[in-house]
């Protein structure tokens, strides 16, 4: 809990309502006790940061200005949203964000009626905006819809296919281009550097506040001096910019750049364009992390808080790092992608907007020319990797799971349908902890295993990871390839690993037991080990199996475990609905196989957030139910 009483004016703030009684010049002070909230709550409880400190003031300005939650306002993505939970009755609870059973860590309609939207992927938001916009007017309600949108989103292919539908249409949508030049990296792309050329054109922009000051003193006189002075702005922006017509282009009206740390000037700027009609875009530029002097400086590391800090030095506490913890996955893969790239120059790297994420900073500085950032937009990324693949490269596509799912055609359609030696990297697999359901990777096996000519595999270990990425690259192997692996750490400290080629397809025994084999794909294994080894202290001695892919099942192995075993349990960080454990199931109903088969895995309904470890509990494929579970199947067996 935070004191609210050094909060003199956000401790009055219960709603909008309270924020719109607020007289304008007060404003700046209600940002400045908002930053400070959001600054204190994420130093006791790290969640999404820089970008929620970035618009503040933009936050502050829309919901003073617009009557939400009648007026629809749609935050793309989300995690910038944080200022307007706290304004919008949630400001008490905020110190359960992203914590199991509290505050989802995005906009979510299920906690709030100011929430217009569910979001947590990318670039929806205009799409949305125009859908709710479009529904109103065809209800007979006098709406304002408002998308809010960062120029890294902006690059996802759905939010152009959404401004080209909107400028087709006379819907009362405003777009706010929040452009801070950074995702989660920095942003990149022909979209940035156009949005640049604008934002720093000094000729333009002098000429504009000239002009905006004249004819804002006549633009309330009525519609067709607003068509008129917008005719005379644009015709500004041509003269004096070659490239300043994308938008209007499109028909749709321009507006921008501006201050957007200004909450005075947003304020009136709103006042003004929600009376005009039709679609528009207002061009704002804000400083992701505003505020805060290491997000500001370190934009990147503190897109989210990388844990519990000092506000006023801004050091983090508790991170006792040692040199021979476990490594993350990312990690893994990171270093081992540049080990192979340095050995076989065909080699390439691709992210959609996620290298750091992904670990590919490393390979973006060994080799910048074979590695690349294609912006949000993993659709391209896949087909990208298609054409590296088609002309002989060897791309390693990295993706998270739950991003993955945006991008399934063209990984039937360019990349399976042809055969093609694409390495899909499945980044964040299974479930993800605090992000919630938005995130989880929870359902790749499922979607993906379906699709002919494709290895699915999941490594239970870094060895694994490692040796699967040395095993996709060889020539022999050239068919599409699908590594999936979690979030979060190894089961082993870092080390010097040499790379040692696999066999596709075949899966291992671990413990050789009798009665009943648990059969496991990933990181499941390791906690079957455990069971396992509790199990043979009490005198249960039972079987584990790693089978490594998901696709191609290791089909002389499954023929030993079912025809060596009464019973069968299946372990996997994935849907129990079309999963790893469907697959067993299918076998033995195809081979006709006498044998039981209890599935333990992520249950057919979303999962919300929460840590790793409690979701995984939840879910119910933990150490203790699997031990319990496992128990009960003996002591059902030996009294049979």
């Amino acid at each position: 809990m935070i004191d609210l009483s050094k909060y003199k004016l956000l401790s009055k703030i219960n709603c909008p309502a309270d924020l719109r009684k607020s007289d304008l010049r007060d404003l700046p002070f209600v940002c400045n006790d908002l930053r400070c909230f959001i600054i204190e709550s994420a130093s006791k409880n790290p969640g999404h940061f820089g970008a929620s400190l970035g618009v503040v003031e933009l936050t502050v300005a829309l919901h003073y200005s617009y009557n939400t939650p009648s007026d629809q306002i749609i935050w793309d993505v989300g995690h910038q949203a944080y200022g307007h939970k706290i304004l919008t009755g949630r400001r008490d609870n905020f110190y359960t964000n992203r914590n199991y059973k509290g505050l989802s860590g995005f906009p979510n309609p299920k906690e709030s009626e100011y929430d217009s939207f569910g979001v947590g992927h990318s670039s929806t938001s205009i799409s949305a905006a125009l859908g709710i916009a479009t529904a109103a007017a065809l209800q007979g309600e006098k709406i304002n819809t408002v998308a809010v949108i960062g120029d890294g989103s902006l690059t996802g292919g759905m939010a152009f296919e959404g401004l080209n539908n909107l400028a087709a249409t006379n819907s009362n949508v405003l777009i706010i281009l929040n452009d801070n030049k950074i995702a989660i990296d920095e942003s990149t792309g022909a979209l940035r550097e156009y949005l640049t050329d604008i934002a720093t054109s000094k000729t333009y922009n002098r000429v504009k506040d000239d002009v905006w000051n004249f004819l804002g003193r006549i633009n309330r006189l009525g519609a067709n001096v607003q068509g008129f002075t917008q005719k005379i702005d644009n015709a500004i922006k041509s003269i004096i910019m070659r490239n300043s017509n994308l938008f209007e282009s499109l028909n749709i009206r321009y507006f921008g750049p501006v201050d957007g740390h200004d909450v005075v000037l947003l304020t009136k700027l709103f006042d003004d364009i929600k009376d005009i009609p039709g679609p528009k875009l207002l061009h704002v530029i804000t400083k992701k992390g505003k505020g805060f002097m290491q997000a500001e400086q370190n934009q990147t590391l503190w897109h989210a808080a990388p844990g519990k800090f000092d506000i006023e030095t801004g050091q983090l506490l508790n991170q006792n790092k040692n040199e021979n913890d476990p490594q993350k996955f990312q990690d893994i893969f990171g270093d081992a992608i540049v080990e192979l790239a340095s050995k076989n120059d065909r080699i390439a790297a691709i992210t959609p907007a996620m290298v750091s994420g992904c670990s590919l900073g490393k390979m973006m500085k060994e080799f910048p020319s074979r590695c690349f950032d294609v912006g949000i937009a993993e659709q391209h990324a896949v087909t990208f990797a298609a054409g590296l693949a088609k002309k002989g490269m060897i791309p390693f596509c990295n993706i998270y799971s739950s991003f993955t799912q945006r991008a399934y055609d063209q990984i039937i359609h360019d990349v399976a349908l042809q055969k093609l030696h694409v390495v899909m990297c499945l980044d964040r697999a299974g479930l993800v902890g605090h992000d919630g359901a938005t995130h989880h990777g929870a359902y790749d096996i499922s979607f993906l295993r379906c699709i002919p000519d494709v290895v699915i595999a999941a490594p239970m270990d870094e060895f694994q990871l490692r040796n699967l990425m040395f095993t996709a690259q060889m020539d022999k192997n050239a068919f599409p390839w699908i590594i999936r692996y979690p979030r979060g750490k190894s089961s082993m400290p870092k080390s010097e690993i040499s790379f040692e080629e696999m066999v596709p397809g075949k899966g291992r025994c671990l413990i050789k037991g009798k009665d009943i084999a648990m059969v496991t794909i990933g990181t499941a294994g390791v906690t079957a080990l455990k069971v396992a080894a509790t199990l043979a202290e009490q005198g249960i001695n039972i079987s584990v199996y790693d089978m490594i892919f998901a696709k191609p099942l290791d089909n002389e192995l499954l023929n030993d475990i079912l025809s060596q075993h009464k019973y069968i349990v299946s372990v996997e960080d994935n849907s129990i609905a079309g999963g790893f454990g469907t697959s067993l199931l299918e076998y033995i109903s195809d081979n006709d196989f006498d044998v039981k088969l209890k599935r333990f895995g992520i249950p057919d309904r979303f999962v919300e957030h929460g840590t790793q470890e409690e979701l995984i509990e939840e879910c119910g494929y933990d150490y203790n139910n699997l031990l319990s579970g496992v128990k009960k199947i003996y002591n059902l067996l030996i009294n049979c």
